[in-house]
């Protein structure tokens, strides 16, 4: 079996690179009303029902994983989720200052990816919600419309907020509704406190078993999010490695310098659900 698991470490690696490629490029959508910034102070818009939404039915599990207690959800919290949702869609970006924006679309990204989730639910992972046999998720599908323009999650997250802010620490702000991403926050993200939020999230990530962890082997194991994305950290692997290195507490630093090499990419897809805790 060990043997077995040797020769199949440059399959998975393999995998994680075929799923890397997969992924929508980087390229902004060609409407500069969705990414043009205006001059502060901008218009201000109230994330208070998303935060009163995720103060409730957001928590953590004895790991540490922010979970989300699906199941639990009322109608009257529905409706007003999905009001919400209507309110953040007649905003126009253009109106808002650039952190204003970001916080906007992360908000945008998270509460439509619950949305969708509590349309389908019960489901075991966000993958199964699928348009058709070749779908691996919701992520290409038409969720939301921003400014006249009809837009999915990819959208949102490949084609307006990483070609847009150039800033790595938004993939520990985006949460896919599964257990191996960063934790979905238990309130809004606002533009006031985005620079503290974002450190703090890439802070909890790093220094969290589903950043970075070691097997009991020894062997270097990060989460897939640091090379499906690899170019928004760093040129290459080694590169990847130094940047978490800035971030990772001293213990883990030290590992990680000698290890020198990535041993394998995982990602847990089950669903964040507080069902499933046990």
């Amino acid at each position: 079996m060990k043997k077995l698991l040797i020769l199949l470490l440059p399959l998975l690696a393999a995998c994680a690179s075929v799923e890397r490629l997969a992924l929508p490029a980087p390229e902004a959508l060609p409407q500069k009303s969705l990414t043009s910034f205006a001059p502060p102070p901008g218009q201000q818009f109230d994330h208070r029902d998303w935060t009163d939404f995720l103060s409730r039915y957001v928590a953590p599990d004895a790991e540490g994983v922010n979970r989300v207690a699906y199941g639990n959800v009322t109608t009257p919290d529905r409706d007003r989720l999905d009001r919400y949702l209507i309110e953040l869609q007649a905003v126009d970006p253009a109106d808002l200052t650039r952190d204003q924006q970001l916080a906007f679309w992360i908000n945008l990204y998270n509460a439509a990816t619950v949305d969708v989730v509590l349309e389908n639910y019960p489901v075991a992972s966000i993958r199964d919600i699928k348009d058709g046999p070749f779908s691996i998720g919701p992520w290409s599908r038409s969720l939301v419309q921003v400014a006249g323009e009809d837009l999915s999650l990819n959208d949102i997250e490949h084609r307006i907020i990483r070609p847009t802010f150039d800033e790595p620490r938004i993939h520990y702000a985006l949460n896919c509704a599964a257990v191996g991403c960063p934790n979905l926050m238990d309130r809004a993200w606002r533009a006031e406190t985005l620079e503290r939020d974002l450190t703090t999230a890439e802070h909890a990530y790093i220094n969290d078993p589903r950043g970075v962890r070691f097997d009991a082997r020894g062997g270097l194991i990060l989460s897939k999010i640091y090379i499906w994305f690899r170019e928004d950290f760093g040129p290459d692997e080694q590169a990847v490695l130094a940047y978490i290195g800035t971030v990772a507490e001293p213990e883990l630093r030290a590992r990680i310098l000698e290890a020198q090499r990535v041993k394998a990419y995982q990602y847990d897809w089950a669903l964040n659900d507080a069902a499933a805790e046990f």
